[in-house]
Formats: C-alpha cells, structure tokens, sequence
C-alpha cells in the first residue's frame, strides 16, 4: 500500500505539459497577461500578440483535471498520514496477535488446571460414596468403648480439627501434646509442650484439668523442666517419658510433683540426630502409649537406620520384647502405636500424609496400606494416639490438632485378624535381651 500511494504521489507532481511542446496563441476579449518569457509550459497555449508595451500577450487555457499546487501539497500530507496510520495499525495488529497468542496460553494453563480440580472432585465424590455404602453396609458400626480393640484395624482418618495455637506462640513450631495414653476413663488431664525455637529442647510443659480447661487456658498448671531432647514425649498412667537431653536415655518424670523418678538408657539407639524422621530433627526416641502399653520406637546402628519397636517395662524401663522392621526411619514423618499395631507415616506434600504401613505385634506381621491424612501446615512434630478417644493428637508447626480415628468393624469378633482380608505379611519377630543396667 505504501508504493502505491508514492506512485500517485509521483504521478500528480509529474509536469503537465512537456518542455519543447509546440504552443499556439490566440486573441480573447479577457486574455491574461504573462511575459513570454517567463511562460511556463501548460497543458495548452493559444496564440496571442505583441502590445504596444512590449510584452506578449495570450490566453492560457487549463484543463479543468489541473490540480493546483496547494492541493498537491495537501494530497501529499494526506498520503503522507494515511501511511503513519498504516504503520500504526499494522502495529496494532501484531500486538493483538500476541495477546491472542498470551491469551490462548493462558487458557490452556486454566483449563489444565480446572482439570486438575474436577479430578480432585471426583476422588472426594468416590470417598463420599465409599462412606455411605459403607454405612448402608453396617461395617462403620457403633463407636468403640475406651480402650476397645475389637477392631480389624485402622480404616480411616477424619479432618483435622484446629483445637488453637500452642500456649508459647507461633516461633514455637516444634513440640507434643495430648492426652494421658494409658486406658483410664477416669483421666481428663491434657498436657501441651512446646519446644525450644531450635526445635530440640524440651524444657516447659502445661498440664489442664480437662478439654474445657485447654481450650479456655484456665486452671491450667505451668512446669519448668530443662532435661528433653526431641518431640517424642508421650504421658502414661501421669508419667512423662522422654529422651534425656543428648544420651539415649530413657527418662521418666512425675507430673504430679515434676521430678525425675527414672533415668535408664536404651541399648543400641541411636541418638543426638541420628536416624530422626524426615523434616523432624532431634526426635531419635518416639515414645506412644497404647491399649498395649508403653512403647519406644527408634533406630539402631545395627538396624541400619530401620525402625525398632520395643515395649517398655513401665515400673524399670527395662526393654519387655523388641521387633524389626523393614521400613527405613528417616523416610518416615513420624508413627504412633494402637492395639499393638505400629503405624508409620509418610509425607505426600505440604498439606498431606500418608499411613503407608502397619507392623502388627501381637502376631508379627506387616501389611501395606494407603490412608490419607491431611493436614493445616507442613510438619506433624508429636504425635500421640488416646486409647480414651480413638484420637490422634498432633502437634503442627505450633499448632494444637486432633483426628478422628475409624477402624474396621468386625461382624463376629474373631481369634486372629483375617489375612486375607487385611494383606498381612509374615515378619519373624526379633527380640532383643534387655540392658539391666541403670543410671540415677
């Protein structure tokens, strides 16, 4: 478009009448007056004469098509704009190309993750059917009383509940809380302990009378104690067992007057960091209360780092029976004991974990499963189940949280769970003579 508008441009300036073209003049009753020689050559002259004043006169006849020279001008700024505003649409032009271009990128990024949602959708909706035929089928069956294992084992978690966050604040990411964990019901102590912001030291605790008390931070009883290492507290029967600071050592502290009663190592453990959990510093001893008893779960050089499962004698601390497994306990979040049955964890992102596995005590067998567990924020710290409850108690980046706890019901209570039903693989279990040996 911009050599055609040139090309008429150069047209229209081109001279109207060629050098040399032969002119003829002629007389008219209004002739024009122009100097001979200064005649400019037009598109016709007719012949004209001399007057007595010398000069030559004649008659110029135009063309009624000339186009005076202002309106070339004018024709000239005209095309002259008309090629900017070319310039400029063609401009446009490929600007908006580039935006339908952004434009459809970013549909596809939207509808890619649209997809992403309705399949999350659809998975809760499969849950949800799950639930109610499983409701319509009587397996949920009614809760468990206090301290029950007629079960088949953990079937589900629930949501998390956010009871508030911990009484030392936010900066307090690590720590423990929960429930005494042996089967009392007459037992409504809860106990919160919020480590150091190093996320090692254990050094205060809180004790309330009851869930009202907690939640409301009345009644409560506030404790100095400067001896723990690590997350792994649990309470049993109004004791507080934990890892004394730096040894593998087991302690064992009265809460109703807040000293140490016990202190006894554990043979072979692992400790200052050796084999913790994933993205759980300084917890090499994870104590848990259960139906069972009192439990330490931990690592060995001689395990290489598997997880070790030993029952404790509440009353010496001395090591009852110990069990190997075959489940690498840094790869693990964290676990928790019910009914005798170990249960581990994973991490599966920021806000999910997973119950990837199961070592049953009571016969020695392990199974794989995959229970979903979510939760507000990244790092489950402690974690304590409550054989009062059937809940678990977590401690999440300084967060106090709990979860309903489901487990197969079983239509006729029977002497052994059913292999074939929960996938139980046999594992020989491998005691483990204890250490008498003691320490004030």
């Amino acid at each position: 478009m911009q050599s055609s508008l040139a090309l008429l441009i150069t047209i229209l300036l081109l001279p109207l009448a060629l050098p040399g073209q032969p002119q003829s003049l002629r007389e008219e009753s209004t002739p024009s007056s122009v100097n001979c020689s200064q005649t400019q050559s037009v598109h016709e002259l007719v012949p004209g004469s001399m007057g007595k004043d010398g000069l030559c006169h004649c008659v110029v006849h135009l063309a009624n098509d000339l186009i005076p020279l202002k309106k070339l001008e004018q024709l000239q700024s005209t095309a002259q704009e008309l090629m900017d505003k070319y310039d400029q649409e063609l401009l446009r032009v490929a600007n908006a190309s580039l935006i339908l271009k952004l434009l459809a990128d970013s549909d596809q990024h939207d509808l890619c993750a649209l997809r992403q949602e309705v399949d999350s959708l659809k998975d809760q909706l499969r849950e949800c059917e799950r639930e109610k035929q499983e409701v319509a089928s009587g397996h949920s069956g009614p809760p468990l009383p206090p301290g029950s294992c007629d079960h088949g084992g953990l079937q589900k978690v629930s949501r998390p509940f956010v009871v508030q966050l911990n009484w030392r604040g936010f900066a307090h990411k690590a720590g423990t809380w929960g429930r005494d964990s042996a089967p009392n019901p007459d037992s409504s102590l809860y106990w919160v302990a919020p480590m150091t912001t190093d996320n090692r030291y254990f050094d205060y605790y809180q004790m309330y009378k009851s869930y009202d008390d907690l939640v409301l931070m009345k009644n409560y009883e506030k404790r100095s104690f400067g001896y723990g290492d690590g997350s792994g507290n649990t309470v049993y029967k109004n004791f507080m067992y934990f890892n004394y600071y730096g040894t593998r050592d087991i302690a064992k502290l009265n809460l109703s007057s807040n000293t140490l009663v016990l202190r006894r190592p554990l043979p072979s453990a692992t400790y200052n960091n050796r084999f913790s959990y994933v993205g759980v510093p300084w917890k090499d001893l994870d104590f848990a209360g259960d139906e069972k008893g009192l439990w330490v779960l931990y690592a060995t050089e001689e395990s290489k780092g598997n997880l070790v499962v030993s029952r404790l004698n509440t009353s010496t601390l001395e090591v009852e029976k110990t069990w190997q497994t075959n489940q690498y306990k840094p790869a693990m979040s964290g676990a928790f004991m019910a009914c005798g049955v170990l249960y581990a964890l994973r991490p599966r992102s920021t806000h999910q974990e997973e119950i990837f596995y199961a070592f049953d005590t009571n016969t020695g067998r392990e199974r794989h499963l995959s229970i979903l567990l979510d939760k507000m924020l990244e790092t489950l710290h402690g974690i304590n189940y409550s054989p009062l409850d059937h809940k678990l108690y977590v401690y999440n980046d300084g967060y106090l949280i709990n979860y309903d706890l489901s487990f197969q019901m079983l239509k006729h209570k029977p002497s052994k769970l059913p292999a074939e039903k929960f996938s139980w693989f046999p594992i020989a279990p491998k005691p483990v003579k204890p250490n008498k040996t003691s320490s004030p």
